[in-house]
């Protein structure tokens, strides 16, 4: 047992430290003292080996050093995978959370409103259409159900309408899950242009419905717990009972998956840039990397370098998984 114990421990302080050094890779890579950029060929050393001269690591069959990529494609990996995550954990902990509270009756709203929402809606549609006559249908449209809400509204006319949250969230989740998440993040990657905030964009639009069905599940649970039956007892507001007493309560749950959150997002922007997709064609990342390789199967250190680096790094993020979730304080 005490093995055992003491080779938990050992692996929890290797995954941090990994992850520590990931971090700081990430960060320094810019001022590190690399003897060439990740863009720089050297046209006198193609495809060498590693530990030829200053390639510590080798070059590419372009002469660019792979030392110098693995640690800028680390920082791209933790520059779009990180803020990718935290994005879509935010947006599917609002999402979730709104659709396991208020289901789909507990929120109501006059009918008035809603017809003026849909008129707003089409509008914004004109916008993003090239047909004149496009545009001017939907206008007409807007125009005029914006005009009968306000009519409607001076009329008097006070007939509310249930907002079926959970229906809305859990449909678009299902509308999303029901296309391969590489497939989608493909086809949303190739209706942007390249760049980060693009390759950003995609991976939170095709991973929120995760955490969004995780966070519903607690808050579904928790919202049945005796407690939270005292608090509307005692006539506290919704607000104030989901974002002070349910969603702390979830905080554990979602700290324990996001460390997966980010492997999964990081082997999507890596499988992206294999690709070809999502990041411009100057951007250093591992996958760009891994695909070099393609120009030079005999190259053994293009795939075992960056390969290693993605393995080694959802080994320590799942580790940090399961230490989150093995300790709830």
């Amino acid at each position: 047992m005490k093995s055992r114990a003491r080779f938990s421990t050992l692996r929890r302080w290797l995954a941090l430290l990994w992850l520590a050094g990931l971090l700081v890779a990430a960060g320094l890579a810019p001022v590190l003292p690399l003897p060439y950029a990740p863009d720089a060929p050297d046209l006198h050393a193609i495809a060498v080996t590693p530990l030829t001269g200053q390639h510590w690591l080798g070059t590419d069959p372009l002469g660019r050093d792979v030392l110098a990529q693995l640690l800028f494609g680390a920082r791209t990996a933790v520059l779009v995978s990180l803020p990718a995550a935290a994005l879509a954990t935010l947006l599917g902990t609002i999402l979730g959370s709104a659709a396991g509270f208020w289901s789909n009756d507990n929120i109501r709203i006059p009918a008035v409103y809603g017809l003026a929402a849909l008129g707003v809606v089409a509008f914004s549609f004109v916008f993003q259409l090239s047909s004149g006559t496009s545009i001017l249908l939907l206008g007409i449209i807007a125009a005029g159900l914006s005009l009968g809400a306000a009519r409607l509204h001076r009329a008097g006319y006070r007939q509310v309408v249930a907002l079926p949250v959970d229906r809305a969230v859990l449909g678009l989740g299902a509308l999303v899950a029901s296309v391969p998440l590489l497939i989608l993040a493909l086809t949303l990657a190739a209706l942007l242009q390249p760049s980060p905030a693009g390759l950003l964009a995609v991976l939170v639009a095709t991973y929120w419905p995760g955490p969004a069905r995780l966070v519903r599940a607690e808050v579904l649970r928790i919202r049945a717990l005796p407690y939270i039956e005292a608090g509307r007892s005692l006539g506290l507001p919704d607000g104030r009972l989901l974002y002070r007493h349910i969603l702390p309560n979830c905080w554990h749950t979602i700290s324990a998956t996001f460390p997966i959150s980010v492997a999964t997002l990081i082997g999507l922007e890596t499988t992206l840039s294999f690709l070809g997709v999502g990041l411009p064609p100057e951007t250093a990342s591992w996958g760009r990397l891994l695909a070099s390789a393609r120009l030079a199967p005999t190259a053994w250190w293009l795939i075992l370098s960056p390969a290693l680096a993605i393995l080694l790094t959802t080994l320590a993020l799942r580790q940090l998984s399961n230490t989150v979730s093995r300790n709830p304080q």
